[in-house]
């Protein structure tokens, strides 16, 4: 052990089962976690660890499982956290979003905008997510950071820019390419909450406003986001435009690559898949969102060619009233048995694809690989603890098969994010939960009321 992983640290995670998620994917019983400035500065045996730093501050995760924390490459943290389980799933995603979400997203204040994150951090902390790719607020998204930092989670944050003339928070694709790098200055890349390039997407935006988005994103190395092809509308409205379909569209205007993570990409042909594939482009699958919706993911889906091809694929949970419940292991659970099913193979995609796509696949889907999505020295110390006494881990199997198909997000104990516990035993370290289910409940109430949406 080098002289610099001899330095006291800050936290040492012991006991417990680990899974790297590193590039051999080491499984490690008993092993624990030294932490420092928010990095992990020493992997070793528990024993080892707790002989060479004896006054260090322990978390004992001794029988627990600990893995990296999960990553939720789309999340929508406005409006829907406040107004859960109320749009009704008997309406078409048109409506659910045009006749409910656009009027309840017009009548949000700063205030709803914080508690709407902070709801929703609390809520992927719990069910061990602790990267969030936030979907965009479309007037505040500096309240979104600050609900997102309150709970500890790390995040990217988006203001959602489109240029068509005659909708509401409409601009030109000067002044919406303006907010979008007001906003990257103030949050710039590497810190807990950064800021990303985010644009509306579907058919609502210019070829000026996409092409500028992407050179933005470019200059400023941070990621580009927006909404593309969850029905055959957008594919509709494109060839309808131009005669080419959404993907060749973004390929002919230059801005596919790896500095693209496209949410949803359902409806899709080969060709689409190919060009995705050969820039590296990113895309963040949203399953639930699409059966909850009715979008046809199981007859035009092609997400499990790209993701057996090796394309850069990451999983998210969407909206309260879309995915629903932002558990990313059910989202693994539930892409990796579409795929299974949809192509009768089931050894082209199985759990242990599905634990990457959580963990290491969707850290590199979203440009961040280097600093999280496996246990590895040097990387920042985001950690999730399992309780092991769980009725689903009792016993134990393959690790894999367990946190993909045998468990669930409700087993989580313990979150460290960037070196700091955020949650220990199952409740927010940083968040009086009672006080934000009330302000939750009041706020509802008043936004409710104010949109119009009963």
């Amino acid at each position: 052990m080098s002289e610099e992983a001899r330095l006291e640290p800050d936290l040492l995670l012991l006991g417990g089962r680990l899974i790297t998620q590193d590039a051999e994917r080491r499984v490690l019983p008993d092993h624990g976690v030294a932490i420092r400035e928010g990095a992990i500065c020493a992997i070793a045996p528990s024993a080892t660890l707790r002989r060479l730093y004896p006054d260090a501050a322990r978390l004992d995760a001794s029988g627990c499982i600990v893995m990296p924390g999960l990553v939720n490459a789309h999340q929508h943290c406005t409006a829907d956290p406040l107004v859960r389980s109320l749009i009704p799933d008997s309406i078409g995603s048109h409506e659910a979003i045009f006749g409910c979400a656009t009027p309840l997203h017009g009548a949000l204040t700063p205030e709803d905008d914080e508690l709407s994150a902070l709801l929703t951090a609390v809520e992927s902390l719990r069910y061990g997510t602790t990267t969030v790719v936030e979907a965009g607020t479309v007037a505040h998204p500096d309240r979104v950071a600050a609900g997102l930092s309150r709970a500890g989670i790390r995040g990217t944050i988006g203001r959602w820019g489109w240029d068509t003339p005659g909708l509401p928070f409409s601009a030109s694709a000067g002044e919406a390419l303006r907010l979008q790098e007001e906003l990257l200055r103030a949050f710039p890349k590497g810190g807990l909450i950064e800021g990303w390039v985010t644009l509306v997407g579907h058919e609502l935006v210019s070829d000026d406003l996409l092409a500028g988005a992407s050179d933005l994103a470019l200059a400023h190395g941070t990621g580009l986001t927006f909404h593309m092809s969850p029905t055959e509308a957008d594919v509709a409205a494109y060839l309808a435009r131009d005669g080419l379909r959404p993907m060749a569209h973004l390929a002919r205007l230059g801005i596919l690559g790896p500095h693209l993570l496209l949410a949803h990409a359902v409806w899709m042909d080969e060709q689409e898949v190919d060009l995705l594939l050969e820039s590296r482009s990113a895309v963040a699958y949203c399953p639930w969102a699409y059966l909850r919706l009715g979008q046809g993911v199981t007859g035009a889906g092609r997400h499990a060619a790209l993701i057996a091809r090796g394309g850069r694929v990451a999983l998210g949970c969407d909206a309260v009233n879309a995915g629903d419940l932002p558990d990313m292991h059910r989202a693994a659970a539930l892409a990796v048995g579409l795929a299974r099913d949809m192509t009768m193979d089931t050894q082209a995609i199985t759990a242990a694809t599905g634990l990457d796509l959580v963990t290491i696949r969707g850290a590199e889907a979203i440009g961040m690989a280097d600093r999280i999505g496996s246990i590895e020295i040097g990387k920042r110390a985001d950690l999730v603890v399992h309780d092991g006494s769980a009725a689903a881990w009792r016993p134990a199997g393959d690790p894999a098969l367990n946190l993909i198909w045998g468990t669930d997000g409700r087993t989580v104990r313990d979150v460290v994010v960037d070196g700091r516990i955020v949650l220990r035993n199952g409740r927010s370290t940083l968040v009086d939960e009672e006080e934000l289910a009330r302000r939750a409940t009041e706020a509802r109430d008043a936004l409710l009321a104010r949109s119009g949406v009963a």
